[in-house]
């Protein structure tokens, strides 16, 4: 880990900040004056984020790196008081074509991570009494999607999965929700899409505002919330 000035504020978790939308969150919660731990499996884009942001270098799809990346944030950072689950991976194959490396592969980076992150955070959390977890999701996980059987899949398990963490972890004063965009204006979104399609499509620098909201005092009676974020 690097670690460019001493922590201030809330100390939050970051995953998948190597991407648009984790590096728009880690970017506006630091602004907010909270100690950012940025975490990715790629280093390289890791490195374009602003100074006074910490790294980890770390594959969260593998269930026995989560739990000591977090214990090393505790021991050289603090006790987690937010985590932000930005990771996610996409891709098409309708339900009679989807193969079943397409749907564990969907299953390993959309799902697997969400639960591997919060049982690892949670403990710190709990001991505070307080904690407020992000997991973001996507609209095909909320309404059925031609073309997309595994990828919507996945993202369905997730939302229902942070309803359960919800429930569970709520009595501890540990808040859980999520925020599900449908089209993120990315690069590679740019790069794949026709122009009447992106018209549609909303900044993650928009999305990290929502997710921003959500791990703040303001949003301190929100929990067990699926927040649509679809655009225009």
């Amino acid at each position: 880990m690097t670690n460019d000035k001493d922590p201030v504020g809330p100390i939050a978790i970051v995953v998948g900040a190597a991407g648009e939308l984790g590096g728009a969150t880690a970017v506006k919660l630091a602004e907010r004056g909270m100690a950012v731990v940025a975490v990715d499996r790629n280093e390289t884009g890791l490195a374009g984020l602003p100074d006074g942001i910490s790294r980890e270098v770390v594959d969260v799809t593998d269930p026995q790196a989560v739990a000591p990346m977090v214990e090393r944030i505790v021991h050289d950072v603090g006790a987690p008081d937010v985590l932000v689950n930005a990771i996610g991976a996409f891709e098409t194959a309708d339900a009679l074509t989807t193969t079943p490396d397409l749907l564990h592969r969907m299953m390993e980076v959309n799902l697997g991570p969400a639960l591997w992150l919060s049982q690892a955070v949670a403990p710190h959390m709990r001991r505070s009494g307080s904690g407020a977890i992000v997991h973001v999701s996507a609209r095909p996980g909320i309404e059925p999607s031609a073309g997309m059987a595994a990828y919507s899949a996945s993202k369905a398990a997730l939302i229902h999965l942070t309803r359960i963490l919800d429930v569970e972890l709520r009595p501890l004063g540990i808040r859980v929700n999520s925020v599900a965009p449908q089209l993120l204006d990315t690069a590679r979104a740019r790069a794949s899409l026709p122009e009447e399609v992106l018209a549609h499509a909303v900044a993650p620098e928009a999305i990290a505002d929502v997710v921003c909201f959500l791990v703040s005092d303001e949003a301190a009676p929100i929990s067990g919330a699926i927040l649509p974020a679809y655009g225009a």
